[in-house]
């Protein structure tokens, strides 16, 4: 065949292919709209959950008490030492004075409150709260500051830094499960979408090869085909995630139950979303019609 065709011969054939098989096509793309949207949905959920594990991670250190030994000279001057460790974010330093008047202002108005406030000063000690970068190395943060000269002992609850760890590893885990099932159930349905067209050309495809079509111009409209249903189903979930992310963004907002989440506002995300499903649409149709059209292309 000696016949050449632009781009657009494919264009239009994909279109072509799409309104021919008018169910299917709708049902495949309904369905990449429908698995788009509960991935994206529990995406924007690990995202918004790693983000307030985040916030947490950055309120979340332990008390590193200095020498009692130590004047207030040198007890400032360990700041540096323990700022320069490796997954340490930055330090805080507390005088035994100032730790008596936070301790005090904690039980305010406790019926015990006069008693609080009389405790002699140095019943307290000059402290530093650490900060840490990686809250999933306190462990190891901790024996590092113990070994800083002029630390003398520490504060810390390990059992809920592991706990925070534990609870991120798994949402992770669970959501990049069901993102990839979301994903291999949208390749599945682009693939039975093609491969029903594939079938009902296959003398069309046959006569082609026979006459010296290559495989590039047999697959290509399928492929486009594939793409553009893809996409469809793409720019859709992304109308549909949009609304219904602010539906749900402004319950919680406006709900008198749940005032200590705050969600991530989705025009600070929808460019991330858009390419993502975008992205998602494109690689799953095209997937799906490469797989569709490989068998009928062995003449």
């Amino acid at each position: 065949m000696k016949r050449s065709y632009n781009f657009g011969y494919f264009i239009a054939e994909g279109f072509r292919s799409i309104f021919t098989h008018g169910l299917m096509s709708f049902a495949a793309v309904f369905m990449i709209l429908a698995c788009l949207i509960i991935m994206g949905s529990f995406s924007l959920v690990a995202v918004n959950f790693e983000r307030e594990l985040g916030q947490l991670e950055a309120d979340n250190q332990f008390l590193a008490f200095v020498d009692e030994t130590y004047t207030r000279e040198q007890a400032q001057a360990i700041q540096a030492k323990l700022e320069a460790l490796e997954n340490v974010s930055y330090v805080e330093f507390t005088t035994k004075e100032q730790a008596k008047e936070n301790y005090a202002a904690k039980y305010a108005g406790d019926q015990n409150q006069e008693l609080y406030e009389e405790l002699p000063t140095e019943v307290f000690r000059d402290r530093y709260a650490v900060h840490m970068k990686d809250i999933s190395l306190m462990n190891e943060t901790i024996d590092q500051v113990e070994g800083v000269e002029g630390i003398d002992g520490h504060q810390a609850a390990p059992e809920i830094t592991e706990g925070f760890v534990m609870v991120r590893n798994v949402a992770a885990g669970v959501a990049l499960i069901l993102i990839v099932l979301l994903l291999l159930i949208s390749l599945f349905i682009i693939y039975n979408t093609i491969k029903l067209g594939t079938f009902t050309r296959r003398e069309e495809i046959t006569i082609m090869k026979m006459c010296g079509a290559t495989n590039g111009f047999v697959r290509a409209p399928f492929v486009v085909e594939g793409m553009l249903l893809g996409l469809a189903g793409a720019v859709l979930a992304f109308f549909a995630q949009w609304g219904v992310y602010s539906l749900i963004a402004h319950a919680i907002d406006t709900g008198s139950t749940i005032q200590l989440i705050t969600v991530i506002p989705f025009q600070e995300m929808w460019k991330g979303v858009l390419a993502v499903f975008a992205a998602t649409g494109l690689v799953v149709g095209t997937g799906g019609s490469v797989m569709a059209i490989h068998k009928f292309l062995q003449v």
